[in-house]
């Protein structure tokens, strides 16, 4: 693997950027801690220094000037001993361990850094020290002072420490961003060559999770779940084309047929009237079709989440109902409407029409009384309720007929799916797949169940707050036939 690919990757460039806040932060703390060191330093020396001046003024008053020569000679003898100086008015030397200071602090009073020479030091030799002077009775001057030296040493060793923890983090911090970069890189490779031999067509395959679930194992999942989706929708582009080519290949057929017989056959304008009057119920028949097989894919594409508002379920179902009514009675059913409260939704108002309608329509077809049978005793009732549960609305459309049976619950809910009894009467069968599609865009769920005798259908939707909608409890009963 080329190095230059290494540097260029961004694992190593974000490891490069903690890497030089790392070394700001190191210096920031170590000069702060050296600052402060020196300043603590210089506190202590300046205490010492007070302590002795204080001493050695009282030996002065007690015993005037040789006493204080006399005191001060005994501490220059002590091995590691401070700078002492005693002057007089004038500024010559009576006693100490220092040959010459600064002259500008002979006439001045208080705390100085200054350099000095030390008796038998070598020529030229200079030292640093904190000094102080007062003025003793008498004109007298005492200089006491401390070098600076152990302070600089400190310092210094601090500063080394400093350099040296930047070199290793420097160095550690590479090695180590490179290390971590090209476990990355690995792993983006194996990535991107599963990715290629997707893009070259094999949509089966999916990305290998490394089982770490770090950041780019959950991206694995999300693109393999993406995957699984994109091969669901174009199963389901295969499936719609199959269906297509054979659901509609006989109304196109029956509808050339009747076109064809009318040419043939028909010898007055009643029959080409005739002939025509069919051709445009089997063209509407088609429209309806294709306009279901377009709703389907619009709500499962996700088309219709910009429209979407907040408004009362209640009504929906209602105008439904009332819709209904009539074609209810003239099949000899009652419809019957329950409307619980607080049915607040956010979602598009005309597709979940559209997908309640289908239902209620499906409900009255297939759940009207079995005329061919009339010893089998069946409930001449198609109930309509909706419910506010769990953070849900639930509709439920429920009738009595002939039902589905379990197994084919969940087959019924794919585009042109028709059971054996039902393929005598109107319809496509996708009714139940658009209902479906509507449910998912909404994040919501489609459920069927046995009515003991018929079918329950049941679509929940996640309910919108409550404050969203006036709440009216509603009860409307059905006409019975």
């Amino acid at each position: 693997m080329a190095i230059g690919k290494l540097f260029r990757t961004t694992a190593f460039k974000i490891s490069l950027a903690y890497l030089i806040l790392s070394a700001i932060g190191a210096s920031i703390v170590l000069g702060t801690v050296g600052w402060n060191m020196k300043h603590l330093v210089e506190e202590e020396i300046a205490q010492t220094i007070d302590a002795d001046i204080k001493g050695l003024s009282e030996q002065y008053a007690q015993g005037g000037i040789n006493l204080l020569a006399r005191r001060v000679l005994r501490r220059t003898r002590r091995p590691g001993a401070k700078l002492y100086l005693v002057t007089t008015p004038a500024g010559e030397p009576i006693a100490g361990n220092v040959t010459s200071l600064p002259s500008e602090i002979h006439d001045e009073q208080g705390y100085f850094k200054t350099t000095y020479h030390l008796l038998g030091d070598p020529a030229g030799k200079i030292h640093h020290a904190l000094v102080r002077v007062v003025q003793l009775e008498g004109g007298f001057r005492l200089l006491v002072g401390r070098d600076l030296e152990e302070g600089e040493n400190l310092r210094q060793i601090l500063s080394n420490a400093l350099f040296t923890s930047l070199f290793w983090l420097v160095v550690i911090g590479t090695l180590g961003g490179l290390w971590i970069a090209r476990r990355v890189l690995n792993r983006v490779d194996a990535i991107n060559a599963n990715a290629r031999a997707i893009v070259a067509g094999d949509l089966s395959g999916r990305l290998r999770l490394a089982g770490t679930g770090d950041e780019l194992d959950r991206l694995v999942e999300n693109f393999n779940a993406m995957l699984e989706r994109m091969s669901v929708l174009l199963a389901g582009l295969k499936e719609v084309s199959d269906n297509i080519a054979h659901d509609l290949k006989t109304p196109l057929t029956r509808l050339r047929s009747g076109l064809e017989q009318a040419l043939r056959t028909a010898k007055s304008p009643e029959d080409y009237q005739q002939a025509l009057t069919k051709a445009l119920e089997e063209s509407d028949g088609l429209i309806q079709i294709f306009n279901a097989l377009l709703s389907i894919a619009r709500a499962e594409a996700g088309a219709g989440r910009e429209g979407m508002v907040d408004f009362d379920a209640a009504g929906v179902l209602r105008d439904v109902s009332e819709l209904y009514e009539p074609v209810a009675e003239e099949r000899g059913i009652a419809l019957t409407l329950k409307l619980g409260v607080g049915l607040a939704l956010h979602g598009s108002r005309e597709l979940i029409s559209q997908a309640l309608a289908n239902l209620v329509d499906n409900a009255l077809k297939y759940g009207a009384p079995d005329k061919d049978n009339p010893n089998i005793k069946q409930q001449n009732t198609v109930e309509l309720s909706a419910r506010r549960t769990a953070g849900q609305v639930e509709f439920i459309i429920a009738d009595h007929g002939a039902g589905i049976p379990e197994a084919d619950h969940h087959r019924v809910l794919e585009r042109f799916v028709r059971l054996e009894n039902a393929r005598s009467r109107p319809g496509s069968g996708l009714g139940l797949s658009l209902a479906a599609a509507v449910a998912r865009l909404h994040n919501g769920c489609l459920h069927l169940e046995d009515n003991g005798p018929g079918l329950r259908v049941i679509i929940r939707l996640p309910a919108a707050p409550l404050n969203v909608i006036e709440e009216r409890p509603i009860a409307v009963p059905g006409k019975a036939a």
